[in-house]
C-alpha cells in the first residue's frame, strides 16, 4: 500500500438510523475503491462490515467497523458505525478520530429519531456532515417527501449537489447540479454514463446550481465578490466554497444514492475527497497515536485500533503510555479494511490503522514518544440507560462470571460492570436491553457461563424529619474486667437553608446545648454528617469520641429502616457515663449505635429514593401513550414541546420505576423513540412505598 501523506487522507464515519444502509453503502465505497472485487449484502451475511456471528444472524451492525478505500490518489478512512441506540459506542468512536461524517438517510422514510440523534452527536463534536439519501431505488422511495423532513430538521443550512431523475423501482440517473450533468447507471456495479441533463429538467437543474453557487459564495469573501462581479463561479471555487461551508458544520450538501445497486457511491467519494477537511494534526514532531477501539479477533488475539495523531508510526517503534509510564513496542502495524488487514511500514499522521498484542492497547489510551508527554483527551462514552443484576447460575462460575464481564467490558466501554457493596449484588448496566442481551449472549456461546438477569435492588436512603434523643447504656460483666460506656444524644435532620442551632426541648426543658467541638463529613454514599460534641463535666473523656462517631457512621452504613445508607442527620453528644477500669472503645461504639438506631425511630424516619431526570424524543402520535406510560410510573411531568418536526418529553422519575424502560419505550413507539436519562436527586418515598419497603425489609430479615 502506497504511503499516503496528511493531506490525502480523509477520515469519514457513517452516520444514520438502523436500516438507513449504511453497511451497504460500505460495501459500495469498498467496491470503488478496490478494496474488494465483489459487494456482499447485509441478505447474505457476507459484508466486510458485520462479520460477529450476532451481527449475521440479526442483520445488523452491533459494533463500529473501520474500512478504508484508496481512491483517486487519496486515502479514505470510513468507519460504519451502528445505528441503533442500544450499540451508540461505536458512533462515540467514529465522532472522536474523523473530521467528517456521511448522515445516511433511509429514502423511504426520511428524518427519524434516529437521524435527528446523529445530527446532535455531531454537533456536539463539532463534526461536519454530508447527507446521502439512500435507497431511491426502492418502491416506498418519495425524494419530496425525505427533503421536506431535511428541511424541518435541518433548515437553511442544506444545499442539494444532486437531484433524482426517476426514484422508485426504476432509479438509474440523477442529475448534479456542481458538475452540471446527469448521470445514467447502467448495471448494478457503478458502471455510468455521463449525459447531458435532460431538457425537461433544465430549468430546475439551473435553479439548483444558482442556488449552491450563492451558498457556496457566502464562505468567501473573494468568491462572493466574483459572483457579484461575474454572476457565476467555476466548479472548483463552488467546491473551495462548500468546502468552507461544510467544515463549519453550517451547510449540509445532499447527494441521492442506491447504495444497493453503487448508484452515486462514486460522485459521493468524489465530493468527500475534494471537499471534505483533511486530518488536523501535526505532521512532523514526536509520534503519538491514540486507541479508539479494541477488540478480541480470533486467530489474532487483541487488536487495537487507533488514529495516528503526531508525526509518523512505523512498525517497530518505541512508545510509552504517559499515563503509566509503561512502554509498548509496535512490533508490526497495519492497515485496516474489517477482518482484512495489511501490513504496512508506516502510517503518517491523520491515518489509521491497528496493532496487535499491545499491552497498553485499549480503548482512550495514549501512546506517544518516550519522554514527549504527549496525551489525548479520553472518548466520553454516554452515560448507561439500562441496568440489571447478573449472577451466575452455578455459584462456583461467580470467578469466571467477574472475569469474562471484565473482559467484555474492556471491549466496549458502554457496558459497566460494578459489585454494589450496599446492594450485595453484581450491577451490569448498558445502552438498552438489547445491549445487555448481547453481553449475555457472549457469556453463554464465548465464555460459557450460564448466568441469570434479575431487577437490581434499588439504592435507596433513610433520612429523618424531627429532631428525637436517646440515651444508651452497654455493660458487660463476664468474670475480670468488663465493657461499660453510656451515650446520651440528640438527632436532628439537616436542612438545607436552616441554619445551625444549639437550644433544644430535653425532657420537656429548653436547653441550650454548649459545643465544645463540631466536625462535618461528606458521606461516601452522598449526603452529610454533622458530629457536634457537647459534653461537659467530664461525663466522657475526650478520647472516646472518635468511637462515639465510629458507632454513628457504622450504623448510617446500614440505616434501622431498611438496612440502607443513612445521611443528612446532624448528631449532639450532650451527655454520658463512663467506668474508670471497664470503660473502652468497644463499649461506646456499640452505646452510640444502639443510641443513634433508637432515636432515628423516634426522629420521624423516611425512605429516599432516587430520582433521574428524563428526557424522551419521540414522534408526535406517540406522545399520548409515552406520557400515559410515564404517568404509571409515578413520573411527575416538567415539560412538553417540540424539536425540529419530533416531539419532546421531560420529567422525574424514581429509579425503581425505570427497570426495563427502554424496552417499553420500543414497544409504544415502533422502536423510533428516544430518552437520556441522568440522576437528579434523591426524595422521600410516598407512604404506601415506605409501608412496602418496610413489609419486605422485615420479612427478608426474617428469611435470613
Amino acid at each position: 500500500m502506497k504511503d499516503y501523506s496528511t493531506k490525502d487522507i480523509r477520515n469519514v464515519v457513517l452516520l444514520g438510523s438502523t436500516k438507513s444502509g449504511k453497511t451497504t453503502l460500505s460495501e459500495a465505497m469498498l467496491f470503488e475503491g478496490k478494496v474488494i472485487d465483489r459487494r456482499g449484502t447485509v441478505e447474505d451475511k457476507n459484508t466486510v462490515s458485520d462479520t460477529d456471528e450476532l451481527e449475521k444472524q440479526n442483520q445488523r451492525s452491533i459494533y463500529a467497523t473501520p474500512l478504508y478505500a484508496e481512491f483517486m490518489g487519496s486515502k479514505i478512512n470510513f468507519i460504519d458505525a451502528p445505528g441503533a441506540d442500544d450499540f451508540i459506542a461505536g458512533a462515540y468512536e467514529g465522532l472522536k478520530v474523523c473530521e467528517s461524517g456521511v448522515l445516511v438517510i433511509n429514502g423511504q422514510q426520511g428524518v427519524e429519531v434516529g437521524t435527528q440523534n446523529f445530527v446532535r452527536l455531531a454537533g456536539d463534536h463539532k463534526l461536519p456532515l454530508v447527507i446521502a439519501v439512500n435507497q431511491l431505488d426502492a418502491e416506498k422511495a418519495d425524494w419530496d417527501n425525505v427533503k421536506a423532513s431535511i428541511k424541518e430538521a435541518l433548515g437553511g443550512k442544506t444545499v442539494d449537489i444532486q437531484f433524482p431523475v426517476n426514484a422508485g423501482t426504476s432509479f438509474d440517473s440523477f442529475v448534479d447540479v456542481l458538475t452540471m450533468k446527469c448521470y445514467k447507471f447502467k448495471d448494478a456495479n457503478g458502471t455510468r454514463e455521463d449525459m447531458e441533463i435532460p431538457a425537461g429538467l433544465a430549468d430546475q437543474a439551473e435553479m439548483a446550481r444558482q442556488e449552491l453557487i450563492e451558498k457556496a459564495a457566502e464562505y468567501d469573501d473573494a468568491l462572493m465578490e466574483k459572483f457579484f462581479e461575474e454572476g457565476t463561479l467555476s466548479q472548483e471555487e463552488i467546491e473551495r466554497g462548500l468546502a468552507e461551508g461544510v467544515k463549519r458544520g453550517e451547510l449540509y450538501p445532499i447527494f441521492c444514492v442506491s447504495a444497493k445497486k453503487d448508484i452515486g457511491v462514486k460522485r459521493l467519494m468524489e465530493f468527500v475527497k475534494n471537499v471534505a477537511p483533511a486530518p488536523e494534526v501535526k505532521e512532523g514532531g514526536p509520534a503519538s497515536l491514540f486507541i479508539y477501539k479494541n477488540d478480541v479477533e480470533q486467530h489474532l488475539g487483541e487488536v487495537s485500533y487507533f488514529k495516528v495523531m503526531s508525526g509518523s508510526i512505523t512498525s517497530g517503534l518505541d512508545l510509552e503510555d504517559p499515563a503509566s509510564g509503561n512502554k509498548e513496542r509496535l512490533s508490526a502495524i497495519y492497515a485496516v479494511a474489517g477482518d482484512k488487514k495489511i501490513a504496512v511500514n508506516a502510517l503518517q499522521a491523520g491515518d489509521f490503522g491497528c496493532a496487535v498484542k499491545l499491552k497498553n492497547g485499549k480503548c482512550n489510551t495514549t501512546l506517544s514518544a518516550p519522554g514527549s508527554g504527549i496525551k489525548y483527551d479520553k472518548i466520553e462514552f454516554p452515560e448507561p440507560k439500562y441496568r440489571c443484576a447478573i449472577k451466575a447460575k452455578v455459584q462456583q462460575d461467580e470467578a469466571k462470571l467477574g472475569e469474562a464481564l471484565n473482559k467484555i467490558a474492556a471491549q466496549d466501554p458502554t457496558v459497566i460492570v460494578e459489585y454494589s457493596k450496599e446492594l450485595r449484588q453484581t450491577i451490569l448496566s448498558g445502552q438498552g436491553e438489547q445491549h445487555i442481551n448481547v453481553v449475555k449472549w457472549r457469556l453463554n456461546n464465548e465464555f460459557k457461563l450460564d448466568v441469570e438477569l434479575f431487577a437490581p435492588k434499588v439504592p435507596y436512603r433513610e433520612t429523618i424529619t424531627k429532631v428525637a434523643t436517646a440515651t444508651y447504656r452497654h455493660k458487660k460483666q463476664s468474670g475480670g474486667a468488663g465493657q461499660f460506656g453510656e451515650v446520651a444524644m440528640l438527632i436532628c435532620p439537616i436542612v438545607e437553608g436552616v441554619d445551625f442551632t444549639n437550644k433544644f426541648k430535653i425532657d420537656g426543658k429548653d436547653t441550650e446545648l454548649k459545643v465544645k467541638n463540631r466536625q462535618e463529613f461528606d458521606l461516601p454514599w452522598g449526603g452529610k454528617l454533622e458530629f457536634v460534641n457537647c459534653v461537659v463535666g467530664g461525663a466522657i473523656d475526650e478520647s472516646f469520641m472518635p468511637a462515639i462517631l465510629k458507632g454513628i457512621n457504622d450504623k448510617m452504613s446500614e440505616g434501622p429502616l431498611t438496612g440502607s445508607y443513612a445521611r443528612d442527620i446532624r448528631v449532639y453528644i450532650y451527655d454520658g457515663k463512663m467506668h474508670p477500669v471497664d470503660s473502652k472503645e468497644i463499649a461506646f461504639i456499640l452505646a452510640a449505635r444502639n443510641a443513634f438506631k433508637e432515636a432515628f425511630r423516634k426522629a420521624g424516619p423516611k425512605i429516599m429514593e432516587p430520582i433521574y431526570n428524563l428526557e424522551v424524543l419521540t414522534p408526535g402520535e406517540y406522545m399520548g401513550a409515552c406520557m400515559s406510560d410515564l404517568q404509571n410510573r409515578r413520573a411527575i411531568i416538567e415539560g412538553m414541546g417540540t424539536d425540529k418536526g419530533f416531539s419532546v418529553l421531560k420529567a422525574r422519575v424514581p429509579l425503581a420505576e425505570l427497570y426495563k424502560y427502554s424496552t417499553t419505550l420500543s414497544s409504544l413507539t415502533s422502536g423510533s423513540a428516544t430518552f437520556k436519562m441522568s440522576f437528579a436527586d434523591y426524595q422521600a418515598v410516598p407512604a404506601d412505598v415506605q409501608t412496602k419497603l418496610l413489609a419486605e425489609y422485615a420479612a427478608q430479615e426474617e428469611e435470613e
